[in-house]
This record gives C-alpha cells, structure tokens and sequence, in this order.
C-alpha cells in the first residue's frame, strides 16, 4: 500500500508539474486578419520641448564719445586737451567711452609727422556706463618737436576722432 500512495503523489506531483508548465503564457502569435478594419491607435502626444531661457537684453557695446590729448588728468581722469605741449611733457591720450565692455582693449598710437610711430600703450575695458580711460606716454630724453597724431582703437578697430597735437 506503501506503493501505492508514493506512486500516486509522485503522478499527482508530475500531474501538476505538466499542467503549470501549460498553463504558462505563450508569446503573442497573434495573426493579422487583412478583412478586419485596423483600429484606431491613439499615440500620446510627444512631450513638450523646454521653452528657451529668456535672453537677456543684449547689452549696448561700448562706443567711444570723446578722445582728448593733454598733459594731466584730474582726480575723475578728465584731462584739459592741449594742442601744444612740452618736450619733457607726459602725454595723456583720455578716451571717454559709453556702454558695456568686459575685457576690451583699448590702445592709443602716437605717429610722429613723419608717420613714424612714436608710440603705442593699451588698457583693458571693463565697464557697464560711462567711463574714461587714460593712456599714459612719457620719453624721459623728451619728446622731439613736431607734429604729431594720437589715434584711439577699440578692440581692434579705430575709434573716436583723431587728434593732432604740437610738441614744442
């Protein structure tokens, strides 16, 4: 009787092993009836793109309102323009400028009337309004008479109006 019972635990067991094993979900093999109408396929719509990061208002460049030549600048760097000045004068090119820069150079030329230069010097602008900038040139053995030019250039490119000048 021994037999029996193990014998019939042991169908029953593989019994319910074959049923499982059938009852497990086959993949969709699913056929295409080409009579049926296709039903209608709802797609989601695609997800909104991001909006763009507002711009910010483009920031005015940097124009040049004024260059003057002088000798001396005040506390505020404002320099009275002389049209003649001394051998042994230090010559101040001022350049006034409007606007927004952030590291611009700024560089002023000296040409003697020969059209030799007589020297260059430049600044770094860094300004969101109204500024001056003041560009220094000194020749201890002192400067040789003549007629002179001192043109202004904004990076890179020419800037404000060219002034004459007299050493004596």
């Amino acid at each position: 009787m021994r037999n029996t019972t193990l014998s019939s635990a042991m169908i029953l067991a593989l019994a319910g092993t074959l049923a499982l094993a059938g009852c497990k979900k086959k993949e969709d093999t699913a056929t295409v009836d080409s009579t049926a109408t296709p039903a209608a396929t709802e797609t989601a719509p695609a997800p909104a793109e991001p909006a763009p990061p507002a711009a910010a208002p483009a920031a005015a460049p940097v124009t040049v309102s004024s260059v003057a030549v002088g000798n001396t600048a005040a506390a505020d760097k404002t320099v009275t323009p002389a049209t003649t000045l001394a051998s042994k004068d230090k010559i101040i090119v001022s350049v006034k400028t409007d606007g927004t820069a952030s590291n611009v150079p700024v560089a002023a030329k000296l040409t003697f009337q020969d059209g030799q230069v007589a020297g260059e010097q430049s600044a770094t602008l860094n300004t969101t309004g109204a500024e001056t900038t003041n560009i220094e040139f000194s020749k201890p053995s002192g400067w040789p008479a003549g007629k002179y030019k001192a043109e202004v250039m904004v990076d890179g490119k020419p800037a404000g109006t060219a002034q004459d000048f007299t050493v004596k």
